[in-house]
């Protein structure tokens, strides 16, 4: 109830009883007491030329003085738009200061200053307004804050990493830069405003000609007298409505010294472990061989070197894997014709075709492309499911090609899924880690890719995409 009689809507309802009561005491004062009785008064008061005409007029008249209803209602607007005039200027000062008030805010957030609040003096519906406004300016003053704080973070990261950081606007001048690329470019001089172009002029050309190309690379150059290598990353966005484009130049080289090793000192131990497993066998029978030979016992003797041509062979194969991998030649693409193509595959390996039989001639080189089929179908059923569900689909999308081998396995991992393609790394005790490598580096020399990813209701689908629109 209290709370009502503080709100806006108890007052103009006051406001409005006290105006209809003074419009009730005007038109009474009007129409009864004291305006004609006033005016009897001043008449009686008045001196007039011609005393028998008033007499007269004042002998037939009534004792009260009639102004006529138009008269009457005339003098009441008046009087009562003089009070209304009055009571909405007592009524919307406090609103107006409000608005204005406001106004100053409004236009003080619009400027970035969140500083400006008003005083709460009410108790009524304008006064919870200020109070929220109040609330607002803290809670924007808390954001600006935590704002600042956090950009002061992200600048104190973003200037100390290694990682070379380059914005441009959209005139190719320089809007923000690190220290890192300060460094890069500019002999560790501000970059700021000045043409991207014109520092990478004295950049090396590979550099450049990254940059100037728009798009992600990995290059190598030649820098204070030794090869840098260099992962470029390119981004156009818009900033502030304006676009802007970010080159992030990440050195390599270190990075890949350190995968290089590892990946040599995964190749050794591979290698090791191989000619371990066929040297110690060899040594052993050769070993016995000769113990058999001194002994005179002639007729175990063709089983002994039967094994040792046996371990040979296994290494000589193993040996010839890793040349095929070093020496993989560059791609002949050529048009090859699907049916004889797959007759051919089918005397290597057994699958079933889950798509018709392109008409239409692709283009790659057909000895390489049938090695990686080859290499994946054998993967396809060596997983443990069975063989008749081991599926190739040929798949003629227009600009790419795309085969894909489907097993009904158990599928993959995520980690091995994402290790899948590294050479020499493999899950089988005898494998050797270079069948998914080879099928990889062959199809990124043919500009294509390979997928992996685990099928619905279990197995795993390889996908290799070659592009053909190039070349038809």
């Amino acid at each position: 109830m209290w709370r009502w009689l503080n709100s806006l809507q108890a007052r103009l309802t006051m406001l409005l009883a006290l105006a209809s009561v003074a419009g009730a005491l005007i038109y009474a004062g009007v129409t009864e007491w004291p305006l004609p009785q006033l005016l009897i008064w001043m008449q009686k008061e008045l001196e007039v030329k011609d005393a028998a005409a008033i007499t007269a007029a004042v002998a037939t008249a009534p004792p009260e003085i009639h102004l006529g209803v138009y008269g009457t209602l005339g003098i009441c607007m008046v009087i009562l738009l003089l009070l209304a005039f009055w009571l909405a200027r007592q009524v919307m000062a406090p609103v107006s200061r409000l608005l204005r008030a406001l106004e100053g805010a409004v236009a003080s957030y619009r400027d970035g200053d969140f500083s400006f609040s008003i005083g709460v003096d009410r108790r009524d519906e304008l006064g919870e307004l200020i109070r929220m406004h109040n609330a607002l300016g803290q809670t924007l003053r808390d954001q600006r804050q935590h704002l600042v704080q956090r950009e002061l973070l992200l600048d104190t990261v973003v200037q100390n990493t290694p990682v070379a950081l380059v914005l441009t606007d959209a005139a190719g001048r320089v809007a923000y830069s690190n220290i890192a690329s300060r460094h890069l470019f500019n002999e560790g001089r501000s970059l700021n405003g000045l043409d991207f172009a014109e520092l990478l002029a004295d950049a090396p050309e590979a550099l450049r000609h990254a940059v100037e190309s728009g798009e992600d690379a990995l290059l190598s150059v030649e820098m204070d007298g030794s090869e840098e290598t260099f992962h470029l990353s390119q981004r156009a966005f818009r900033l502030q409505g304006r676009p802007h484009r970010l080159q992030l130049f990440r050195r390599m080289t270190r990075e890949l010294s350190r995968q290089e090793v590892a990946t040599w000192k995964r190749v050794i131990r591979v290698i090791s472990h191989e000619l371990n497993n066929s040297l110690a066998p060899i040594t052993s029978l050769a070993h016995s061989g000769a113990e058999l030979a001194r002994r005179g016992q002639t007729e175990r003797l063709p089983g002994v070197f039967a094994t040792i041509g046996e371990r040979a062979l296994h290494l000589h194969g193993f040996i010839a894997g890793y040349a095929s991998f070093a020496k993989l030649p560059t791609p002949q693409p050529v048009p090859v014709a699907w049916a004889r193509f797959l007759e051919g595959l089918a005397l290597h390996c057994r699958f079933r075709l889950a798509t018709p039989v392109p008409t239409e001639p692709s283009h790659f080189d057909a000895t390489q492309i049938e090695q990686v089929l080859i290499n994946l179908i054998k993967n396809a059923h060596e997983s443990g499911g069975a063989d008749d569900e081991v599926t190739l689909s040929i798949l003629d999308l227009g600009r790419e090609l795309r085969i894909e081998v489907a097993d009904r396995g158990p599928g993959m991992s995520e980690t091995v899924l994402a290790q899948a393609l590294l050479p020499f790394y493999s899950t089988k005790r005898s494998g050797t880690g270079l069948g998914l490598a080879l099928a990889r580096e062959i199809s990124e020399a043919h500009g294509g890719r390979i997928l992996l990813a685990n099928r619905e209701g279990g197995g795993l689908r390889v996908s290799l995409v070659l592009p053909q629109g190039a070349t038809r």
